[in-house]
């Protein structure tokens, strides 16, 4: 018979421990272990079986291309590679209020497909009532289940034969298994486990919802992410409009892929040309502004920098930036006072990304450092110029990833010149663009201006 024991467990790491103390060795958090019952099964003796072994050469192995299913979201078929492979298990985390559950909504409302909803957060209500907001024609095989019994929704689930099931949120579950409140480690690790072996036993896709961490990590055990095939994260800043989905893990495609939505009335709006819609129309040409030409994942997208440049009035210069790396504005600062002379030791600098769209693209430095040139010496930079280029600490242009691509969005959004390092070795005749090739950064700043 099986023994009873207790352990401590760690509800923002999910690492064990055999008695309580109050710092998680793992994590570092405080106060987070809770005790939880766990069941110890006898050990079994390892026998070697004597019939056929499964031993197979790779060459020998026949493979097939996993079906896909269409969703209605252009984007999120980017995302995921083509569509939602039959049977898979996909976690989707994101901030409070950004936009997930509307997202799976407007996923199961446009789908013509037969939809298993399950809630744990929610009231069958209060679905419908954002249903009638997001979409006026819906599907009439969207099946609601509010529930946050394992045992039951598994059995609605078999006896419904879904096509695609939703499960709203991870957190929510409770399996009589385990005598554990929902949301511990113990519990989202075994209602995974389960709907794991549903969604591959019955060939049915499931998207998970999960709840994420003040560190922005999905809460629970880290294994959760290692058992699922697809971890999405949906993030953006919740003062602008746009959302950012992108893929962490995928075993069906690419993780370089992003998808971008928009957050209006009627719910979440994908955006086809992003470009367009982060560069404002200047009516007049003001100092401080440049253009950048970056790559999330594989998608080429030109962003607005804006840079202010200013005496410090307090006596300690200040440096501030947002949507940008505070760490490398400084050094580019840095860079500038001691390869090009530039005296801003003694001037406030600050630096924003339009549109609430955050990225590490080191090919932003260029149009960075563009930015505060021309806020330092109050010269506007021809709306009509893009930039894209990398700045080393010696103060030279250092070539870019995938610089072609950059310049087609460029070309193909009309702007008339682009800078980039003259190391990319870009075939001129190839674009109706004009390519400025540059070296270092006192050489670009007598091109520029």
């Amino acid at each position: 018979m099986a023994k009873l024991r207790t352990a401590y467990f760690c509800q923002n790491c999910g690492s064990q421990y055999s008695q309580w103390m109050g710092q998680c060795k793992n994590c570092g958090e405080w106060n987070t272990l809770v005790e939880e019952i766990v069941e110890k099964t006898p050990q079994k003796s390892l026998s070697l079986s004597k019939g056929k072994q499964n031993v197979i050469n790779i060459i020998e192995v026949e493979t097939s291309e996993e079906p896909r299913i269409k969703t209605p979201s252009d984007e999120l078929n980017r995302v995921l590679g083509g569509g939602i492979v039959l049977g898979s298990v996909t976690l989707i985390g994101g901030e409070p209020g950004i936009g997930k559950s509307t997202l799976l909504l407007q996923l199961a409302l446009k789908m013509k497909k037969k939809i298993f909803y399950v809630s744990g957060e929610e009231s069958a209500s209060q679905i419908k009532m954002r249903a009638d907001r997001l979409t006026e024609v819906q599907n009439p095989n969207c099946f609601l289940y509010t529930e946050t019994s394992l045992e039951k929704i598994l059995h609605e689930a078999k006896k419904l034969e879904p096509d695609f099931v939703i499960i709203d949120s991870i957190q929510t579950l409770q399996s009589q298994l385990i005598e554990s409140s929902p949301g511990t480690v113990s519990q989202i690790r075994e209602c995974s486990n389960e709907i794991i072996k549903y969604a591959k036993e019955y060939n049915v896709p499931v998207f998970l919802v999960g709840h994420i961490t003040k560190d922005g990590q999905i809460a629970g055990p880290k294994v959760l992410e290692h058992m699922v095939d697809v971890v999405l994260n949906f993030d953006g800043d919740r003062n602008h409009l746009f959302r950012l989905l992108r893929a962490n893990k995928n075993r069906f495609g690419s993780t370089a892929e992003i998808g971008i939505y928009e957050m209006v009335s009627q719910g979440l709006k994908e955006i086809k040309n992003p470009s367009e819609i982060l560069i404002t129309k200047k009516f007049e040409e003001l100092s401080g502004n440049s253009v950048a030409v970056t790559l999330e994942g594989n998608r080429p997208m030109l962003l607005e920098i804006q840079a202010l440049v200013s005496t410090a009035v307090y006596g300690t210069p200040q440096r501030s930036s947002t949507g940008f790396d505070a760490k490398r504005l400084n050094m580019l600062l840095a860079v500038l006072e001691k390869r090009a002379g530039f005296q801003l030791g003694a001037k406030d600098v600050f630096l924003n990304i339009t549109g609430g769209i955050k990225t590490d693209d080191p090919a932003l430095d260029l149009a960075v450092v563009a930015s505060i040139l021309s806020s330092n010496e109050d010269i506007a930079i021809s709306e009509h110029f893009c930039f894209a280029g990398e700045i080393g600490l010696s103060g030279e242009i250092r070539p870019i990833a995938q610089a072609e691509q950059r310049i087609s969005e460029a070309e193909k959004l009309g702007y008339e010149k682009i800078f980039v390092s003259n190391l990319n070795k870009i075939p001129k005749k190839k674009y109706g663009i004009k390519i400025e090739e540059v070296s270092k950064i006192e050489d670009f700043h007598d091109r520029l201006f």
